[in-house]
Formats: structure tokens, C-alpha cells, sequence
């Protein structure tokens, strides 16, 4: 599997119920999103994102809103003063899923591709 095959995945419904991904799991996809910090024993992922300005920061935020949306995947977000800071972690099973990383994918080709404005 590839970012790219990330890229290209949706996220599916989860349900409670499923163990969330071993650490081992966890590595493998962590080798394909670099710029990702496992966080709480590989139960959550997290990156910061740094713009030349709140504007870009701000913007990015709502092109991260508007994905989760679509994606039925909702990250904690933090943002200020050029940074964003996204935080994936599956709540239903305690823990990282697949979403978690194909959300992680899409975000950091945005990052890299999507114009942000001033």
C-alpha cells in the first residue's frame, strides 16, 4: 500500500466493537504519512502544519472541515498565528484506524497542493 493508495481510499463507517490497529499495524501505515507523531501508545496521531500567516492557517482549517465532512472522519483541530494542529484518532474503538491514516494522506497532499490564498 502506497500513500497514494491512501489518497484514494474513503473512509468507511466504523462501529464500535473492533479493536483499534496494533502498534505494529500502526508502523506500517505511519511509514506511508512521515510527518505524523503517534501520540498515547499508537492510540492517536498528530501533526502540526505551519502558513505564513493566520489567513492560510484559517483557510486550511476550513479545507479540513469541509473534507472531514465529506470523509464522515472528524479530527481535534487547533489552530492560531500561522500553525494548524490536527489531531486523528478513531473515539468508537480507543485508538487509530485505517480512516485515521487515509485522513492523514489527504490532508498532507492538501497541505502540498491546494492553494491556501494571501
Amino acid at each position: 500500500m502506497t500513500i497514494t493508495a491512501l489518497i484514494e481510499k474513503t473512509c468507511t463507517p466504523c462501529r464500535g466493537g473492533i479493536p483499534p490497529l496494533t502498534e505494529e499495524e500502526v508502523s506500517v501505515l505511519h511509514k506511508q504519512v512521515q510527518e505524523w507523531t503517534i501520540r498515547d501508545d499508537a492510540r492517536r496521531i498528530e501533526r502540526t502544519y505551519t502558513f505564513k500567516n493566520f489567513a492560510q492557517a484559517f483557510a486550511f482549517v476550513h479545507k479540513v472541515a469541509e473534507l472531514a465532512e465529506a470523509e464522515g472522519h472528524h479530527p481535534d483541530i487547533s489552530f492560531g498565528w500561522g500553525y494548524a494542529t490536527v489531531s486523528l484518532q478513531t473515539k468508537k474503538v480507543k485508538g487509530l484506524h485505517e480512516n485515521d491514516f487515509i485522513i492523514a494522506a489527504k490532508l498532507d497532499d492538501m497541505a502540498e497542493n491546494i492553494p491556501l490564498g494571501p
